[in-house]
């Protein structure tokens, strides 16, 4: 399985002072800045857009930015983003019209593509070609739009479908997620976690972000040693 991601979500950020959060949180043990971009359509908020994200960009040395796109127009701001220094364009299923074009498109530019699905979206909307062709898949586990909303707990399944089908993929959960509720998402297949109030607001974010990348780090070990397991009894099995 892939290696453990933790994206802290700036939307959580003391956003008076972005550049100096997010070096905060990369001095911490991030390995990706969450950015979350609406639209103020897509999601009844607006939050950034490119010009702020070049600010950071240019101010924190090497971060790698994961744009969450809340919009509903995903294919207009495929050139704004990468001029900006976005490393990867997360885009919702359910306002593109034509994902593989637009998963084209953002690796034209250079970009890592995700797709995104919403509580309410079965994970069989991204289908194999999609999946297969998308760097990364985004499950959300709170309604887009706003932070600090409570983990919804019949989103964890979707990770599990995603996970069987593509075990080499990179699959983020996005929402509610805390030292308690990464632990089923891990479990279930998850490997890279956004948390913003559990990271941001927290005494001791290094501490919050080294316990979620070790939920992630047991929950493989345990899926492998499993793993493992199954392939013995049933290469005994067939002796």
């Amino acid at each position: 399985m892939p290696q453990a991601i933790i994206s802290p979500s700036v939307l959580a950020s003391d956003f008076g002072q972005l550049s100096a959060e997010c070096t905060r949180m990369i001095k911490g043990g991030a390995d990706w800045l969450h950015m979350d971009v609406m639209d103020g359509h897509f999601v009844p908020n607006i939050t950034m857009g490119a010009p702020i994200l070049s600010c950071v960009h240019k101010t924190v040395p090497g971060i790698f930015m994961d744009v969450h796109m809340m919009v509903s127009k995903p294919e207009q701001w495929v050139d704004d983003i990468a001029e900006a220094g976005g490393a990867l364009y997360c885009f919702h299923i359910e306002a593109s019209s034509d994902p593989i074009s637009l998963i084209h498109a953002i690796h034209k530019r250079n970009m890592k593509a995700g797709v995104a699905i919403s509580p309410d979206t079965p994970s069989t909307a991204i289908t194999d070609e999609i999946g297969n062709l998308a760097d990364m898949l985004l499950v959300m586990t709170v309604y887009p739009g706003r932070g600090g909303q409570k983990f919804i707990e019949r989103c964890v399944p979707k990770v599990s479908e995603l996970r069987a089908r593509f075990p080499e993929k990179d699959i983020e959960v996005d929402g509610g997620l805390s030292g308690k509720t990464v632990h089923a998402c891990a479990a279930a297949g998850s490997n890279v976690i956004v948390a913003g109030t559990a990271v941001f607001g927290a005494d001791d974010p290094p501490a919050v972000i080294q316990t979620l990348k070790d939920a992630v780090n047991s929950a493989q070990a345990k899926i492998s040693e499993a793993n493992g397991i199954s392939t013995a009894a049933a290469v005994n099995g067939g002796q």
